[in-house]
């Protein structure tokens, strides 16, 4: 038995050798950067190593994650944590389980869909927000330089597309690029929020101001080059949201609610307008083309939607384009669309109507509680969380992104960094 025993402490020793390695800063922060990075680039990764390639990737950081996090038990202050909305809509993601009409790709989807908000939810715990803010401000640097690298290659030297990466070749007649994100209108995303990410690096002072100044230019040269009509209408929504929390930041705490009411006001106002002069609006961003298509992508959802308004078809996130109903939406190229184009109607297909709710309320409550923080806190960093959802919400009536992968991934974690300050539980007796 004493023999036995000595055998094992060596592995325990190692094991918890392990566990204290990876509880600790710089490999938490690596890790962190690592977990960005891959999901933002998802699209990429599985080109490159196909699906097997990618989900052993996806299971090794989450394992990596879930350790790093046992190792900081004790630092973590769980109660109260996870918002019960997100906690909720996912797990109604699991139980369209039991009603779908595909069992094992809902299985699939659901699972894909939870394995990113865990790591969402260890880039909440595991990192203060400072530290987010760095992972994705680094990981957005290498996605950013090495998409304007690619695209100098393709466009300039050997003036040929990249089809498997998706880069067209447009660079010298000034875009649209595509980078290493695949379409336009997602590395217009990324440029944008690296564009928040950089300017709250930039105040925090996390960086040096030569290396954020260098990343802001990088980020306004891809957004510019990305030509995309969907970010240019969200860049002007953060626009007007940075200069409204500047404002409220600066005014006396007892104007705040005062000025609160005011611009809630005024973003009624402003977006009754934004609909009513939309034809102009959208003539202004050169998408009325891609409007057309929406639109009648968005009418096929509805017949749809209408068979289960309920509940939903299941939930899948990426529509798998040879599973029905998802092989019967055709886009104008002949081939199934991938998602729904709007991140409601994409929601309201999968998950009906109770699955709408669900991600509005969890929206509306992450959105409530981050802007309210934002504006008070003493801390500048607490404006990224807001800003971030500000762009989250606009691109999500234009694209799914927030339904999978590194967007929702994204959202969990501001969500979960939104509830840390302001979630009702905290205040309960322990």
């Amino acid at each position: 038995m004493r023999q036995t025993r000595d055998e094992r402490d060596p592995i325990r020793r190692y094991v918890s050798a392990w566990i204290g390695f990876s509880a600790g800063g710089h490999f938490s922060q690596a890790l962190a950067v690592a977990i960005v990075l891959y999901a933002f680039t998802t699209e990429s990764v599985r080109t490159l190593m196909g699906w097997p390639g990618s989900v052993a990737i996806l299971a090794a950081l989450v394992v990596l994650a879930g350790v790093s996090l046992f190792g900081q038990r004790h630092h973590i202050e769980w109660r109260g944590i996870l918002p019960v909305s997100l906690i909720a809509l996912f797990g109604f993601m699991g139980l369209s389980v039991f009603w779908s009409e595909y069992t094992w790709v809902t299985v699939g989807g659901a699972a894909y869909a939870a394995a990113f908000g865990a790591l969402g939810i260890y880039l909440a715990l595991g990192r203060d927000l400072v530290q987010v803010v760095r992972a994705v401000g680094d990981a957005l640097r290498i996605v950013l330089v090495t998409s304007l690298a690619l695209e100098v290659f393709s466009g300039l030297l050997i003036d040929q597309p990249i089809p498997f990466l998706g880069i067209q070749g447009n660079l010298a007649y000034g875009g649209p690029i595509q980078g290493i994100a695949g379409t336009r209108n997602y590395i217009g995303y990324l440029a944008a929020l690296a564009l928040i990410t950089f300017a709250v690096e930039f105040l925090t002072r996390s960086v040096p101001r030569p290396q954020a100044v260098a990343s802001g230019l990088v980020a306004m040269t891809t957004l510019l080059l990305a030509r995309s009509p969907v970010t240019a209408v969200a860049v002007l929504a953060l626009v007007v949201a940075g200069l409204a929390l500047n404002a409220l930041r600066r005014a006396p705490e007892r104007r705040r609610p005062l000025l609160q009411g005011a611009l809630a006001t005024l973003v009624v106002i402003g977006g009754t307008l934004a609909y009513a002069g939309r034809s102009r609006l959208l003539d202004s961003v050169d998408a009325t083309a891609d409007l057309s298509v929406r639109t009648a992508l968005w009418a096929r959802i509805r017949e749809l939607t209408s068979v289960h308004d309920v509940t939903g078809w299941g939930f899948v996130g990426q529509w798998p384009g040879e599973i029905f109903p998802f092989s019967t939406i055709i886009s104008p190229s002949g081939r199934p669309h991938a998602t729904g184009l709007n991140a409601f109607y994409d929601m309201g297909l999968q998950l009906g109507l109770a699955g709408v709710l669900l991600f509005v309320v969890a929206g509306t409550l992450a959105f409530v509680r981050s802007w309210t923080t934002a504006s008070g806190h003493p801390i500048v960093a607490y404006v990224w969380p807001a800003l971030v959802l500000v762009l989250i919400g606009f691109t999500a009536l234009a694209e799914s992104y927030v339904l999978f992968e590194g967007s929702l991934m994204l959202f969990v974690t501001v969500a979960t960094v939104a509830a840390r300050k302001r979630s009702w539980r905290s205040r309960l007796p322990n």
